[in-house]
């Protein structure tokens, strides 16, 4: 069995110990089954809102949010952490800003956002740009930063114009960072479309979350928890894979 295997399988024993101790609970104490349910429960509400298209649907509605949201934050992070990476007088100026900005919670936005923007795809747009903006800067700054002065100083010598320093010097050797910075985005993306559904919204996996616990349907909640779960997961592994496309070179200097 290769190392990576093993590793894949050392990752299902958190798994398997929670199912476990699940199944202890519902078999051998008096917890009541409204609040832990038996994971068969679970399975087959999962199955049924699949069946019917329900779990689709909030999915859809969640990602349709998240996809505009990371693009935008997408956009602004590498923009001001690249201006505030280069150019020193605009890191004076937005540096202080920007990480009293960061200390706010995230959820701690929402009252002001849903009083802004009102309950809708806008607020949730909203908070998933303010909240998935900050590690995308900070990693494409930290990244622009660490760029030896020697590099610059042979652009300056080339009389290289300034877009074709920052896509020549600066965007290459920056690049790994700004990776990180849309992996952490994207995360954070997820977690803060789910906060906001939960909180103000009519549609998606947050949502229908919020109306489970109302009703008291367990199974319902339990099973959205999962598929939120397994979805970041997810997400997070298809951007590896695509960012391992893109800087083949760290693979190579992985494997050395």
């Amino acid at each position: 069995m290769g190392k990576k295997a093993i590793n894949i399988a050392l990752g299902f024993i958190p798994l398997v110990v929670i199912t476990v101790l699940w199944w202890y609970a519902n078999t051998f104490t008096t917890m009541s089954q409204a609040v832990l349910p038996k994971i068969g429960d679970v399975v087959k509400t999962f199955v049924e809102t699949f069946k019917n298209g329900q779990m689709q649907e909030d999915l859809i509605a969640s990602f349709d949010s998240v996809i505009k949201g990371y693009l935008i934050a997408a956009v602004v992070g590498i923009t001001i952490g690249s201006l505030m990476g280069i150019v020193k007088p605009v890191k004076a100026i937005l540096q202080p800003t920007i990480t009293c900005i960061r200390q706010i919670p995230m959820i701690a936005w929402m009252p002001l956002i849903i009083l802004w923007c009102g309950i809708g795809q806008l607020s949730k747009v909203v908070l998933i740009v303010v909240a998935s903006t900050f590690p995308i800067l900070v990693n494409t700054q930290n990244g622009i930063e660490t760029i030896p002065s020697s590099y610059v100083e042979v652009a300056k010598l080339y009389k290289l114009s300034v877009f074709e320093t920052f896509f020549r010097v600066y965007l290459p050797h920056a690049l790994q960072g700004i990776l990180v910075g849309l992996k952490l985005g994207l995360s954070v993306s997820w977690m803060a479309v789910v906060g906001a559904e939960l909180i103000a919204s009519t549609t998606g996996i947050g949502y229908r979350m919020s109306m489970a616990r109302t009703l008291m349907q367990s199974t319902v909640l339990l099973s959205c928890i999962v598929v939120v779960g397994f979805v970041g997961i997810l997400m997070d592994k298809l951007l590896g894979l695509l960012f391992a496309q893109l800087t083949p070179w760290e693979k190579v200097k992985s494997s050395k």
